[in-house]
Formats: C-alpha cells, structure tokens, sequence
C-alpha cells in the first residue's frame, strides 16, 4: 500500500458511487443527479467501473456515519452482491467519517475530493505540475492517516500478511508519519514558492515588452486545449476526457499585423473542486489575476453550461481576478442552437473543433487589446542610440537598418509612441 492508496494500479476497480442530497447541505455540498451522473465520468476517468449507486435522501448528514447507520447496512449488502471493492462518496467526508465508513461496509471508502486528486496524480506531467498535486495530496491525507493506518490493521486482523513495519502500528508511528508528511509539505511549499518567483520574473519581463496575456479558463472538458490547437496549431492532445489538461501550455498568437499576444490554458474548474487543489494549484492559478483577458470557455452543448459557468465565475472571483476583462466563448456551438445562446459585445459562439466562429473571436480579443498600437519607421540619430534599447524593451522591434540614422520598424503602443514621436519618419509610417 502507497502513501496515496486509492485507484488500484494496473486493475478495474469496481466502484458504488453514493451521494447525499440533504437540506441542511449547501448546493455545493448536497449530492444531485448531475453531480452524481459526474462523479462516474470522473470515476471512468480515472480508470474504474461503476457497478451500483445510491443517492439518498435526508434531512441533514449523520455525524458519524454520514448517511447513517440503517443506509450504511443496505450499503454493505450491497457491496457483497455486485462484488465491489470501492465506495466513492459525491460529497465531502470527515476523516472520522470515512473511518468509520470503511470499517462499516467493509472495502476502501473514499470521498470525491480523493478521486479527484487521484485523477490529477495520474495526469499532471511537468515538474510543477507534480510538484503541485504532491503537496495537495499530502494537505489532503495528513488528516486522515488514522483511517489509512486502521485499513492496514483491518487487513491483518483478518488473515492477511503486511509488511514489516505494518503490523498494528500506535500512536508512535502516526506521530511519526506526521512529522514526516509535515516536512514534505514545507518543502513542497519552498518549492513551489520558487516556481512562484520564477513566474514573477517572466511575468516582469513580459509586462515591460507589453505583450498582452490572454487566458483560457472553463469548465473541465469545456474544449479549451482543442481552442488552443485550433488557433496557434499547438498540437497538445484534446481528448473527450475530465481534466485532460493539467499542465499549463502557452504558445504565441497572431491577432492582427500590430497585435501578438500570449495565450496560456490552464486547468479545468469543476463542481466540488478540493480546496486542497486550488490552493496548491495557485502557483499557476495566479497567472489569471495578471492576464490582461481571460476567455471563458463554455461547452453550450452541455444542458447544464449554466451552473458549469457559475462554478468557473465563482472560482475566478475566489482566485481574485473577477476584476480581469474576459469574453464568454460558448463553445461545441455545430451542437447547439445558437440563436438561444447570449449574444453581445463579449460573447462569442465558436465550434473549437470545425473553426466556424474563430475570426469572430479574434476580432473580438482585438477589440479588447489591440490599444492603438501602430507599426512606424522612426529615424534615431547615433547619439541617441540607447532609444533602441528601449524599444527592444518596450516595443516589438520588426527590422533595424544602419544608414545616416538608425531606422527602425516597430509596432508600438500610444504610450511609447508618444515618448518617441520627435523620430517618427511620416513617409515610412504604417
């Protein structure tokens, strides 16, 4: 057994999906059909089957058990008759809960924020990106390591052989396995301050060349990574799978003859996102409230796009960047009627994967960012070469040709080009 012991490696686990739908829960806590018709893409996703589900109905959670002790038996049964080795809650477990759970029907029990991370443990690919779901897994399991060690205990209770160093581990060994944990969690933390650092200074240089940020965010599957392929042709797979995407890739995007911009993807949000995550995931996550446009993505195809867009509209203003312009992409629109969909100024209906729609958008970005930026010849006297400099900082210098003067051709915005205009050569302006 792992430190992270959830989905079985190299098998199918059979899994019963349980939800509680109760009226003493927040919408965001409470189990619905949808949630639940979710929590099995999620399940599929991350490798498994599902054999049998229970959605129950109550007035508030059960302290101990969560859906209390009668629903725990009928669960129990019901693991025996499907032969499932797996329970996967849909709502958020205490880790008393999921002990007592687990030892109630008898098989791992785990809740959706755990799949979840189990997903991104398998997904993420970059150093960051593991670095990232390490530490929330670890945020995620320090709290619950008596339950983990009392599901080795139960295993040897019954027959089974554990490894050395396994067998009824106290109080000795969970202090232990604390302080271990805890250490990995400062030195995760450390690291990922680093690749926080590292991003200001690239976010620094950016800002001083002016090149303008434009961030793909949305609902998990929403067809961010195949809009990104369909406009800078950056190859990255786009499959028809939660949380495809978990490292963030930018590529470099072409608006108009004036205006380039840096257009990043970024993780999808979902419903019941762990906290655990957000909070690791910030080091990437951040780059948001310093984009100069966020694109959210949309699937319009999918029934429930509105309360998906609602969950990425909550998450954005958790992360502090409600404030950053964005335009709604309503997405997958070859599968949707489009005249019902909101239209105006700031939204666009697209297909990411046939293109139609795509010019609409980028005229739309433009009319966001474009800020009067206007390609000029400007004739600079040798004595004042270090304006060169700063156009190399602060413009994008396109050609540069030494003759009485320097002449340089650049794209510039209002701003430099008010500092500059005494070198501007009209008969050359663009």
């Amino acid at each position: 057994m792992t430190e992270f012991d959830s989905i079985k490696e190299g098998e199918i686990n059979r899994a019963i999906l349980v939800g509680l739908n109760a009226r003493r829960l927040s919408a965001e806590e409470t189990a619905t059909e949808a949630s639940m018709e979710e929590l099995a893409a999620l399940l599929e996703t991350a490798g498994g089957t599902c054999v049998g589900s229970m959605l129950q109905n109550r007035e508030s959670p059960d302290p101990g058990s969560f859906i209390g002790e009668g629903k725990a038996q009928e669960l129990k049964e019901l693991v025996k008759t499907l032969e499932a080795d797996l329970v996967i809650f849909d709502n958020a477990l205490s880790p008393t809960q999921v002990r007592v759970l687990t030892e109630m029907v008898g098989v791992q029990v785990m809740d959706r924020a755990g799949l979840i991370l189990d997903i991104f443990a398998k997904r993420a690919q970059t150093r960051e990106g593991r670095l990232q779901v390490e530490l929330a897994q670890y945020r995620y399991i320090l709290p619950r390591l008596t339950g983990m060690w009392g599901h080795l205990v139960r295993q040897t209770a019954s027959g089974g052989k554990s490894p050395i160093g396994t067998r009824g581990p106290g109080e000795t060994q969970l202090e232990t396995d604390r302080r271990h944990i805890r250490r990995k969690i400062t030195r995760l933390e450390a690291d990922l301050r680093e690749v926080r650092r590292v991003r200001a200074v690239q976010r620094e240089r950016r800002e001083k060349n002016e090149v303008p940020v434009v961030a793909l965010v949305g609902y998990t599957n929403a067809g961010k990574s195949t809009l990104l392929n369909q406009l800078t042709g950056a190859g990255i797979p786009a499959n028809d799978r939660l949380f495809d995407t978990l490292d963030t890739t930018t590529r470099t995007l072409e608006i108009t003859d004036t205006l380039t911009v840096l257009l990043s993807d970024t993780v999808g949000f979902i419903h019941k996102l762990p906290h655990q995550l957000i909070e690791a995931f910030k080091a990437t996550l951040e780059e948001l409230t310093h984009a100069d446009l966020l694109l959210h993505v949309i699937d319009a195809s999918c029934p429930d796009w509105r309360e998906q867009a609602a969950v990425v509209e909550s998450l954005i203003a958790e992360l502090g960047a409600e404030q950053t312009p964005r335009i709604n992409v309503y997405n997958k629109c070859d599968l949707y009627p489009v005249e019902i969909l909101p239209h105006g100024e700031d939204a666009v209906c697209l297909s990411a994967k046939t293109g139609e729609g795509v010019d609409e958008l980028l005229r739309a970005i433009a009319r966001r960012l474009d800020q009067g930026r206007r390609r000029v010849c400007l004739r600079i006297p040798y004595d004042r070469g270090g304006l060169l400099d700063q156009l190399y900082r602060e413009a994008s210098v396109e050609q540069v040709d030494y003759a009485d003067t320097i002449e340089v051709t650049a794209v510039c915005t209002p701003r430099v080009l008010g500092q500059l205009r005494a070198y501007l050569a009209p008969d050359r302006e663009g």
